[in-house]
This record gives structure tokens, C-alpha cells and sequence, in this order.
């Protein structure tokens, strides 16, 4: 009787600390507790009527807050950075740069939702996901406040206090899936990683902003 009041007690134990690891309090500890990461992903974009129009993939790296590498290497080379006052998207194929605010530019891509000084939840209204625990993650469902945002919602899923998964829909009904295949929580990266100088010849749109 005892033994099964003891293992009982542990079986409601360890409940309650599944049940406290919601998807809300993995990104609470994913932004009070990750500095910088990296790793790699996979992304797939699908139109309003569902239909795949996109499957990329590359590599990411970020400091928070503010600074990011993100880089897509198939099918096409592109290089987003972000050096802590602006965001540089380079077209390797056009020889093209086109460069923002970051504060404009944030929340405009998944790197900066990541990398942003809490942005989401300054900008989101952040709820536990709706279907709790799915394909064990653990999701949170992100609302923007401003009518004026880019993305209709967000969903991120995560596990072990990182993210695993993104999925953002857009006012136009086109969605984007990205699924981080590798992340490592707070190595140690080069200052230059964030750092964008724009090649010989290439055409600049916009202009940068001073760190």
C-alpha cells in the first residue's frame, strides 16, 4: 500500500512538472536563459490554397538581442544579417542588397523574431497553444496587436526551452513552416558573423542605419 501511495505521488509529481513546462514558460526560458544560438533549419512555403510554392534550407546564428546570420543555401544562396541597428538581405543570383531599419525590419523574418530584445512579446499577445502537446512539442500561439503586421499569427513549438518549430501566416494567406533541424544554445560566436559589407558592384536599396 505504501509502495503504490509512494509511486503514485511520483507519477503526480512528474505530471506536474510536464504539465509546468508549458509552451509559455519554455519561451519565457528561452528568452531569460539564451543569449546566442545556431544551428540549422528547414523551411517550406505554401500559398493560400495550400500548395507548396517554396522548400528551402540553410543555416542560422544569433545574439539577442538584435543580431542574426541567416543564411539559405538551397535551392538559392541569400544572406540575411542583422548587426544590431539594421537588417541587410543579400541576393547572391541578382548582386542585390536591400537594407532596412532593424526596428522596421523586426518581426518581418523568423531570424528577427528570434533574435529580438522580447519582441514578441511586446508585439504578440502570447497564449498557450490550443492543442497543447503536438508531436512533442509543446506550442504557443502568437497574436499581433497591430493591425498593421505582416503576419496574421504565429505559431512556435518548443522543446527542452528551445524552439523546434515555427509556423507564421501571412495577411495573404501564404504560410511558412520552418522546423530547426539543429540548435545550440549559447556557443560562443565571432563578433564579424554579424557584421555586413556590401559587395563590389552590387545594387543597394535603402540605407543603413548607424550601430
Amino acid at each position: 500500500m505504501h509502495a503504490t501511495t509512494l509511486a503514485l505521488g511520483l507519477l503526480l509529481g512528474t505530471l506536474a512538472s510536464v504539465a509546468q513546462a508549458s509552451g509559455l514558460d519554455q519561451l519565457h526560458a528561452f528568452l531569460e536563459g539564451t543569449r546566442t544560438a545556431r544551428g540549422t533549419f528547414e523551411q517550406t512555403v505554401s500559398n493560400a490554397q495550400r500548395r507548396t510554392t517554396q522548400t528551402t534550407s540553410g543555416t542560422f546564428a544569433f545574439a539577442r538581442p538584435g543580431k542574426f546570420r541567416w543564411t539559405y543555401e538551397k535551392p538559392f544562396d541569400q544572406l540575411i544579417v542583422g548587426d544590431g541597428a539594421s537588417v541587410w538581405v543579400f541576393d547572391k543570383d541578382l548582386n542585390q542588397v536591400i537594407v532596412r531599419k532593424l526596428d522596421a525590419a523586426l518581426g518581418a523574418t523568423p531570424a528577427a523574431l528570434l533574435a529580438g530584445d522580447n519582441a514578441l512579446e511586446r508585439n504578440f499577445d502570447l497564449t498557450a497553444g490550443a492543442q497543447g502537446t503536438d508531436g512533442g512539442l509543446e506550442y504557443v500561439e502568437a497574436t499581433p496587436r497591430s493591425a498593421d503586421s505582416q503576419f496574421k499569427r504565429i505559431r512556435l513549438g518548443f522543446r527542452d526551452n528551445l524552439p523546434r518549430a515555427m509556423t507564421l501566416v501571412d495577411a495573404f494567406g501564404q504560410t511558412t513552416e520552418l522546423t530547426f533541424k539543429t540548435i545550440e544554445r549559447n556557443p560562443s560566436l565571432a563578433p564579424d558573423l554579424f557584421r555586413f559589407s556590401p559587395p563590389p558592384g552590387a545594387d543597394v536599396v535603402g540605407q543603413p542605419r548607424a550601430p
